[in-house]
């Protein structure tokens, strides 16, 4: 079978038909089983497919070449929706009030059944297996990925890919990181309690907004006195609340921070100098406090060798106009949870900028993609398991 013989049997409008679909019927994190029932469906009339659902949520297929024994090779797509009420002018808008599919996990869902409905036909000509991997709970920590690497999902995977579309990309082109190909996203939300009082009798209080004041102006150093000069990290403090009259020195004050990083290492650094200055600053004021520090999802890294063998597979799939080195995403992603047990990538697909009506970046209201884009997802999903296990 030629390559042109398989783009042709790219099924472009089931993937367009599964992801408005999907679009219009989002469901939250952890509570996807009419989407996951619907996967399961779709797939079931796949040929040379074994199914199977590691949780109530999910759904593996497995595909068993009939070319001989080889490695096994993982794709993996994601399928929750955000809490988010719609506002894309699209004429396909989700019909579940407050939810919305404003990160393209439809897309990618899409996506992998079109790689799955022309590889299930082409069993014969892999030497090797494939598990398409439809995970839920991406967006809600401790995330779906892990708790598939707990069941046990990828035992016996040798390699694991993953794709993710944006907008204000270029429309159809694919970004390739050697490295680091997302950050971790951790934050602590911190509530002090001090001691209030009349403003006019200051030496009564332990005021909890000097007690704050100092944590914030002490986070700012940790950037710059504790973080390797090589290393990139972000803390910002986006809330802090106290107060509710001029003359009334309060008892509390809260305070919510993110914070960025890329690298295990630093990120652990970074917690440590948290978690003391917190306790150093409120300790000095006699002030005490509640911390809630959550660890989100660590860095994303992309493996050299599967880096290079993705890069192969798009340029072939889509032309070396199309395939880019991509920079490290300011943002995280649950797919780490693999890529620390077995090598993998994680590409980016772009799906449009301004002139294409796609402004909005993953997670706005009004985010938007050019569906055509999809087809350039599926096929390097495609060229990939046929460059690695096919014959």
């Amino acid at each position: 079978m030629t390559q042109l013989n398989w783009h042709d049997l790219i099924p472009k409008e089931k993937i367009i038909e599964w992801r408005r679909h999907l679009h219009q019927n989002p469901e939250l994190s952890f509570e996807e089983y009419n989407t996951s029932q619907f996967i399961y469906d779709t797939l079931a009339v796949f040929p040379n497919l074994e199914l199977n659902r590691p949780t109530k949520t999910s759904v593996v297929a497995t595909l068993k070449g009939g070319a001989g024994e080889g490695r096994t090779i993982a794709l993996r797509a994601d399928m929750d929706a955000l809490p988010i009420q719609e506002e894309a002018d699209v004429h396909f808008p989700s019909l579940n009030k407050g939810v919305m599919h404003a990160c393209g996990h439809d897309a990618h869902v899409s996506m992998l059944l079109g790689a799955v409905q022309v590889l299930s036909h082409m069993n014969d000509k892999l030497a090797g297996t494939v598990k398409f991997i439809f995970q839920h709970a991406e967006e809600l920590v401790p995330g779906g990925a892990q708790e598939l690497v707990d069941a046990g999902v990828l035992e016996d995977v040798d390699e694991i890919y993953g794709i993710h579309i944006f907008p204000t990309f270029k429309k159809g082109t694919i970004g390739i990181v050697d490295g680091a190909a997302t950050i971790a996203a951790d934050g602590f939300f911190l509530k002090i309690q001090g001691k209030g009082s009349h403003a006019s009798t200051p030496e009564l209080a332990i005021d909890p907004i000097i007690v704050g004041s100092e944590i914030v102006s002490a986070l700012q150093t940790v950037r710059s006195r504790s973080v390797k000069s090589s290393e990139n990290a972000i803390i910002s403090v986006g809330e802090f609340v106290s107060g509710q009259a001029p003359n009334i020195i309060p008892d509390t004050a809260k305070l919510s921070c993110s914070i960025r990083s890329f690298s295990e290492e630093t990120r652990n650094l970074i917690e440590t100098r948290v978690k003391d200055i917190i306790e150093h600053v409120t300790k000095a004021h006699g002030a005490t406090y509640e911390l809630n520090y959550i660890r989100g999802y660590s860095p994303v890294i992309n493996n050299n060798e599967q880096a290079v063998k993705a890069k192969r597979a798009a340029t072939k799939a889509l032309g070396e106009a199309l395939v880019y080195d991509a920079e490290t995403l300011m943002g995280s992603e649950d797919f780490s949870a693999y890529t620390k047990v077995v090598p993998g990538c994680f590409m980016f697909l772009g799906a449009g900028t301004e002139e294409d009506n796609c402004s909005y970046f993953n997670h706005h209201p009004k985010f938007n993609i050019v569906e055509e884009t999809m087809f350039n997802g599926t096929k390097v999903e495609i060229q990939l398991i046929l460059d690695l296990i096919g014959r």
